[in-house]
C-alpha cells in the first residue's frame, strides 16, 4: 500500500516509524557512539569478519576504498565487492561487500550490517538516506550503526529497542590556539574549506616547508591514495585537505589547524557546528597518540567555551533526521513528485529540502519531449532513476538537467540503451592529460559522470566495455592530477633531503670540478670563489636543509681553494676592468680606494666559512700581487713618486701629475710651470715627463696597460659615487687617436685614459701635441698672414675630418675666417731625418730655444720628446717643447713677425701694384688662435680704444722715429691720452726693448693693439694698416722667410737669442722690473 494512503487512514497520534514502513517491528540493533578515534569502524570491521556474509555502508567513496583494501588483504579479492556509485568491483561470489551508503545493495541478505557516520542523517543534502538506511536497512543477524552522541536521542525515540554502546576515545585532544604556517609542527592537516583556499595554502607551505599533500572530496581515489602516500612515507610533513578527512580517513595526523571556521553548505555560509569542529579536530592523534587542534592564517579563534566542549566532547544533540518517502508513486510525473513531498508525520523526522535529484526532475518534466514519451510506471521509474544521477561537475541546476534530459531521450526511444557514438563522444572529450590543475579536476569530474552511468547495466549495450573505458580514462586523469599536484605543492628535493634527515643518515655531499654542490645527487648550490651561492630555487626551509647539509664538505673545499690560491703563479691572477681580482674564473676580492693613489686597499670576497690563518694568507697574498701588479704597470709613475732627487717647486709638479693619475692640463699650472728653473725641468724629463703646449703628461702611460690600470684607479677615487664603475661609459678601443666623446662621461674620464675631449672629441695628448707641431712653423712663416689652414696630415693624426675638426680646433682656442690670400709657393726640400733625429736628441737640456717664445720668463731649450717612451699603437713624434699655451705662443709669434716687417722700409707703390698683379689671390679658411686669459690674469675684458683715423702713406712715412705724437693742433683728446701714456712709458720701454732699438716702446704699443685687434674685420679695410699689410708682403716679408728658412737647419749649437720687448701691460714686465731690483741693476 502506498505510503500516501497509510497516513491517511492511520491517526497522527497512533502514526509511527513502523506504520511509514508498513512491515513488522524490527529486529534489535547495536548503535557504538562516541567521538572519533575510538575504534568503531574498527569494531564493525572486526563483527562483519566474525560473519560468513555482511555489508557496511560509508559515507564517502575514499573511505569505502580504504576499507575496501582493508578487508581484501583479511578475505582476499574474490571474497569481497566495492561497489560506490562510480566503481563496481563485484566478484561473482562476493561475500562482503564494502559500499557508499547510497550504493548500498539492500536486495541482497548477508548476516551482518553496518551504517557508519549515522550523524549524517541530520544532513540537508544526504540526510534522508542515512534515514532510509538506519530505518529500514537490517542484517540477518546483527545490525550495527556508528556515528557520534548527538544522534542518540532521535535513535532512541525512533528505535527504543536499540543497545547503546558508548566508546571513549583513546587520546586526548587539547587546543593549541593560533600558529603561524611556518610555525606549525611536522604532520600537521591544515583544513580549508574550498579547493582555491586549499591550493593557495599547499602553494605557501611548499615555500616555506618544502611541501605538501593534497587530499579533496572531489579527488579520484587514484590520485588520493597517491597523496596520502606522499604524506604516510613521509616525503612531506604536511597535508591539506577539506573537510573530507572528518570522515573516518585513518593517517598519521598529529595536529590539525583551521583554515577557516566557517564553510559555505550550498545555501548559506555558516560557521561551522561545534560536532563538525570536532570530527574533523579528531583526525589528530590517532589511536593511544595525543592530538592538538588549533586555528593558522586568517582564521576566526574560537570561543573558550567551544574548546572546552571539543576537548571534552560535548555537543549539542541534533533535534531532526531529515527524511524523505521511501515508497514513491510512480502512476505519473506528477504524483511522484507530490510523493516525494510528502511530510512525515512522526516527531524527530523533518522532510527533506528539495535536492539536486528532485530539482533535476521538475526541470525535465518541463521538457515536451520528456513527458511525451513518459507513459507507464517503468518510464516514470526510469526518468526517476536518471534524475538521481549526481551533479559531480557541480554546474548550474539548468546545465545538468539538460544534459540528464539528453540520457534521458536516448533511454527512453529506439532500444533504450544509449547511443555508442554519443557516448564515444562524450568520453572522447575528456580523453586529454593537458593542462593545469583545475583543468585536470574538471574533466575528473567530467568523467565521473560517465563511470556513474557505464555502472548502470540496464542503460549501455556494453557495460563492462564503457565501464573500463571510463576507468582508464579516469586513471590517466588522476596520475596526470597527481603529477601536477606534486609538481606544484611539494618540492622533491626538500623532501627526499628533510626524511633522510630526519632519520639520522649521513648525507653524501661533494663539490665537482664546477664548483657544484651536491647533496645526495641534488644540486643544491655552487661555489664561486670563496661564497657559496645557494640554489635559487631553495626557499624557506629548503634554504636551511641543504645548507646544513652541504656545511662541512663546503668548509674543506674552501679550505682547500685558500690554500691553491696561496701558491698560485701570479699570472693566474687577474685584474678586470671594474676593480676586482680574478682567480679561477670567479671575483676573489674588490679593491677600494686608499690614502696612497697608486696603492688601493684590498677586500676579500668571501663568505665565513674562510676565516683564520686560510683568510689570512688569502688576504696577503692578494695584497702583495695588487702592490706589484700596479707598481709594474705603472713603473713610470711610481719611479716618479719615489724620486729623492726632485726638490721644490718640482717636486709640487710630480705630486699633481700623481695626483691626477699621469697627466696634467697646461692650463691649470701654467704659473707653477713659467717658475720652473731649468735645472728642475731637466729632473723631470727624465723621469719621463713631457711638457706639452697642451698638457703636461707621461707619454708611456699612454699605453692600453697602463692607461687601464689608470681608469680603475681613477674610478675607485670618486668621490661621492657609491659604486665608481657603475655609470662610465666604453673606454676608447686601444690603438685609436681619437673618439667621440660620451656627453654623460663623468669629469676625469678621460683625462684618466690619456685623452683631452677638445670640441665634443676625445684626442689622445700625444696627438694634440703632434697637432701643434704641425700648426706652430706655419705661424711662424706666416705663409698666412699669422695663420693656418686645415690640411690632411693634420686630420689623419686624429682620425676626423671636416666640421668634427673644425670643432676640434675650436676646442683648442683656434678661430677661423674666410680670407683672400696669396698661397704660398713652398720648395720642396728632401726630408733628413737623421740628421734631424740626431741633432734633435743631441741638443743640451738647458740649451736656449732657436726662436724666443712670446713669454718673458718662458725661455725655456728645446725639448726632446724621444726621451719618453710613446704608445706601441701611434708612436709620438720628437717636437720642440711649448712652454706656453699653444694658442698665447703662436699669437706671440705672429706678433713679432708683424713687428719685424714694419721695421724694414716701406715698399713703393707701383712695386706693390705689380705683385698684386701677379698674383693670384684665393679664398681659404685661416685659423688663428684666440688669446685666452692666463691663470691670474684679470677676467674682465678691457675696453676698446678708439679707433684711429684713417691717415695716409705720407704721414705715416713722416711719423718721428722715437714714436712721440705729431705737432698738430687738431689731436683729439683720445690720441693726446695716448700720446702721453706712450712718453710717461718711455723709460719703462727702452729698458725693455728688443734689442735696444728706437722706438722699441712704440712697437711695443703697436704690437699690443695688433693681437687685441687680430681677427677684426676691421682689420680688412683699405686704410694705412692694410698698406702696412700689404708692405709686409714686400722684401721685409722675404727676408723674414729666407731668415726662418736658415733657421730650420738645426744643429747641436743654437743660435744667439734674440731679445724681444715685453708688453708693459703685461703682469710680467712689473716682474722683469721686479726680478732687475732684486739683482741689484
Amino acid at each position: 500500500m502506498p505510503c500516501t494512503a497509510i497516513a491517511s487512514n492511520v491517526p497522527d497520534k497512533q502514526m509511527n516509524i513502523h506504520t511509514l514502513r508498513n512491515e513488522p517491528r524490527p529486529a534489535r540493533i547495536t548503535a557504538v557512539l562516541g567521538p572519533t578515534n575510538t575504534g568503531k569502524t574498527h569494531l564493525a570491521i572486526e563483527r562483519m569478519m566474525g560473519h560468513a556474509s555482511g555489508m557496511i555502508g560509508l559515507p564517502l567513496r575514499l573511505l569505502a576504498r580504504e576499507i575496501y583494501e582493508r578487508v581484501v588483504r583479511i578475505k582476499g579479492a574474490r571474497e569481497v565487492a566495492l561497489i560506490t556509485g562510480e566503481e563496481k568491483i563485484l566478484p561473482p561470489h562476493a561475500r562482503y561487500f564494502v559500499c557508499t551508503v547510497e550504493a548500498m545493495p539492500l536486495d541482497r541478505p548477508v548476516e551482518f550490517l553496518c551504517i557508519d557516520e549515522i550523524q549524517l542523517a541530520a544532513d540537508r543534502e544526504r540526510g534522508h538516506t542515512f534515514t532510509e538506511r538506519l530505518l529500514h536497512a537490517r542484517g540477518l543477524s546483527e545490525t550495527m550503526v556508528l556515528g557520534s552522541e548527538t544522534v542518540r536521542g532521535l535513535i532512541q525515540k525512533l528505535l527504543p529497542d536499540t543497545i547503546f554502546i558508548n566508546r571513549p576515545r583513546f587520546s586526548e585532544l587539547t587546543w593549541t590556539g593560533s600558529k603561524k604556517l611556518t610555525r606549525l609542527p611536522r604532520r600537521s592537516a591544515i583544513v580549508a574549506f574550498s579547493a582555491d583556499q586549499v591550493y593557495a595554502i599547499a602553494e605557501m607551505i611548499r615555500r616555506q616547508r618544502g611541501g605538501a599533500a593534497v587530499v579533496m572530496g572531489a579527488l579520484s581515489p587514484r590520485t588520493r591514495n597517491a597523496q596520502v602516500a606522499l604524506y604516510q612515507s613521509g616525503d612531506v610533513d604536511f597535508l591539506v585537505a577539506t573537510d573530507a578527512i572528518g570522515m573516518g580517513l585513518n593517517m598519521d595526523v598529529d595536529h590539525v589547524a583551521f583554515a577557516s571556521t566557517s564553510k559555505f553548505d550550498g545555501q548559506q555560509h555558516r560557521p561551522l557546528k561545534i560536532s563538525e569542529i570536532a570530527q574533523i579536530a579528531g583526525r589528530a592523534g590517532r589511536h593511544m597518540n595525543n592530538g592538538t587542534f588549533g586555528i593558522t592564517g586568517d582564521a576566526a579563534s574560537l570561543s573558550d567555551d567551544v574548546i572546552h566542549r571539543v576537548e571534552n566532547h560535548e555537543f549539542d544533540a541534533e533535534r531532526v533526521l531529515q527524511w524523505r518517502n521511501p515508497n514513491p508513486e510512480f502512476s505519473s510525473i506528477g504524483a511522484l513528485i507530490k510523493s516525494l513531498e510528502v511530510p512525515p508525520n512522526v516527531p524527530g523526522l523533518v522532510r527533506a529540502g528539495t535536492g539536486d535529484d528532485l530539482d533535476a526532475l521538475m526541470r525535465m518534466a518541463q521538457n515536451d519531449d520528456v513527458t511525451r514519451l513518459t507513459r507507464g510506471a517503468q518510464a516514470i521509474k526510469r526518468l526517476w532513476d536518471v534524475a538521481q544521477v549526481p551533479d559531480f561537475r557541480k554546474t548550474m541546476a539548468a546545465e545538468h538537467a539538460g544534459l540528464l534530459t539528453q540520457l534521458y531521450l536516448h533511454l527512453a526511444q529506439g532500444d533504450g540503451r544509449i547511443p555508442h557514438n554519443w557516448l564515444q563522444g562524450q568520453l572522447a572529450k575528456v580523453d586529454r592529460t593537458d593542462g593545469d590543475i583545475d583543468t585536470l579536476s574538471m574533466r575528473i569530474a567530467h568523467v565521473r559522470t560517465w563511470t556513474y552511468v557505464s555502472n548502470r547495466a540496464d542503460w549501455l549495450h556494453d557495460p563492462a566495455h564503457w565501464q573500463d573505458r571510463a576507468r582508464a580514462i579516469e586513471d590517466r586523469l588522476s596520475d596526470a592530477l597527481h603529477e601536477r599536484l606534486t609538481q606544484r605543492f611539494i618540492d622533491r628535493r626538500t623532501s627526499v633531503l628533510m626524511k633522510r634527515l630526519r632519520q639520522q643518515e649521513d648525507l653524501m655531499a661533494a663539490v665537482n670540478s664546477d664548483g657544484e654542490v651536491l647533496v645526495e645527487g641534488e644540486y643544491v648550490g655552487r661555489l664561486q670563489g670563496f661564497v657559496f651561492v645557494a640554489d635559487v630555487k631553495a626557499e624557506g626551509v629548503h634554504a636551511s636543509v641543504l645548507r646544513e647539509a652541504s656545511e662541512p664538505v663546503i668548509a674543506l673545499e674552501i679550505a682547500a681553494r685558500a690554500a691553491r690560491l696561496g701558491a698560485a703563479a701570479d699570472a693566474d691572477i687577474q685584474l678586470s676592468d671594474h676593480g676586482r681580482l680574478i682567480w679561477d674564473g670567479h671575483p676573489v676580492a674588490q679593491l677600494k680606494a686608499s690614502d696612497t693613489p697608486l696603492v688601493p686597499r684590498v677586500e676579500l670576497i668571501a663568505g665565513e666559512e674562510l676565516a683564520g690563518v686560510s683568510r689570512e694568507n688569502v688576504v696577503a697574498k692578494l695584497e702583495t700581487w695588487s702592490k706589484e701588479h700596479f707598481a709594474t704597470v705603472l713603473s713610470p709613475l711610481v719611479t716618479l713618486r719615489d724620486a729623492e732627487d726632485i726638490e721644490g717647486l718640482g717636486r709640487g709638479i710630480a705630486f699633481r701629475i700623481i695626483e691626477n693619475f699621469g697627466s696634467l692640463n697646461r692650463e691649470a699650472v701654467a704659473e707653477d710651470v713659467r717658475a720652473l728653473d731649468q735645472a728642475a725641468r731637466g729632473q723631470l724629463r727624465k723621469y719621463g715627463v713631457r711638457f706639452g703646449g697642451y698638457s703636461i703628461f707621461m707619454p708611456a702611460l699612454l699605453k692600453p696597460a697602463p692607461a687601464r690600470a689608470l681608469l680603475i684607479l681613477w674610478a675607485l677615487s670618486r668621490q661621492g659615487a657609491e659604486d665608481g664603475f657603475a655609470d662610465l661609459p666604453a673606454p676608447p678601443t686601444a690603438g685609436l687617436t681619437s673618439v667621440p666623446a660620451d656627453p654623460a662621461a663623468p669629469v676625469g674620464f678621460y683625462d684618466a685614459l690619456g685623452f683631452r675631449v677638445s670640441g665634443g672629441r676625445a684626442v689622445r695628448l700625444d696627438m694634440l701635441e703632434r697637432i701643434a707641431d704641425l700648426i706652430r712653423p706655419v705661424i711662424t712663416a706666416r705663409h698666412y698672414n699669422g695663420g693656418f689652414i686645415v690640411t690632411p696630415a693634420m686630420m689623419s693624426l686624429v682620425g676626423c675630418s671636416g666640421e668634427e675638426f673644425s670643432n676640434l680646433l675650436k676646442g683648442l682656442g683656434y678661430r677661423s675666417r674666410v680670407e683672400k690670400v696669396t698661397p704660398p709657393k713652398i720648395e720642396e726640400k728632401p726630408a733628413e731625418p737623421a740628421k734631424f733625429i740626431v741633432e734633435t736628441k743631441s741638443s743640451a737640456v738647458e740649451a736656449p730655444a732657436p726662436e724666443a717664445p712670446v713669454d718673458a720668463s718662458a725661455e725655456v731649450p728645446t725639448e726632446v720628446a724621444a726621451e719618453t717612451e710613446a704608445p706601441a699603437e701611434e708612436p709620438v713624434t720628437d717636437t720642440a717643447e711649448i712652454v706656453s699655451d699653444a694658442p698665447e705662443a703662436v699669437a706671440a709669434e705672429t706678433t713679432e713677425a708683424t713687428e719685424a716687417a714694419s721695421a724694414e722700409p716701406a715698399v713703393a707703390p707701383e712695386e706693390v701694384a705689380t705683385e698684386e698683379v701677379a698674383a693670384e689671390m684665393v679664398e681659404l679658411e685661416i685659423w688663428r688662435p684666440q688669446r685666452r686669459p692666463r691663470p691670474g690674469e684679470q677676467a674682465q675684458q678691457r675696453p676698446r680704444r678708439p679707433r684711429r683715423k684713417p691717415v695716409d702713406a705720407n704721414a705715416a712715412a713722416a711719423a718721428p722715429a722715437d714714436g712721440s705724437a705729431p705737432a698738430t693742433g687738431d689731436a683729439k683728446p683720445a690720441d693726446a691720452a695716448r700720446g702721453a701714456r706712450r712718453d710717461r712709458n718711455k723709460g719703462k720701454y727702452d729698458a725693455f726693448g728688443k734689442g735696444g732699438k728706437e722706438g722699441g716702446g712704440k712697437e711695443g704699443s703697436e704690437r699690443q693693439a695688433g693681437a687685441r685687434n687680430e681677427g677684426r674685420p676691421d682689420n680688412r679695410k683699405d686704410g694705412p694698416k692694410g698698406k702696412r699689410r700689404d708692405d709686409r708682403k714686400g722684401g721685409g716679408r722675404d727676408d723674414r722667410n729666407n731668415k726662418g728658412g736658415e733657421r730650420r737647419e738645426w744643429s747641436s749649437t743654437p743660435p744667439p737669442r734674440r731679445e724681444r720687448g715685453i708688453d708693459p701691460d703685461s703682469p710680467f714686465a712689473a716682474l722683469a722690473v721686479l726680478k732687475e731690483r732684486a739683482e741689484g741693476k
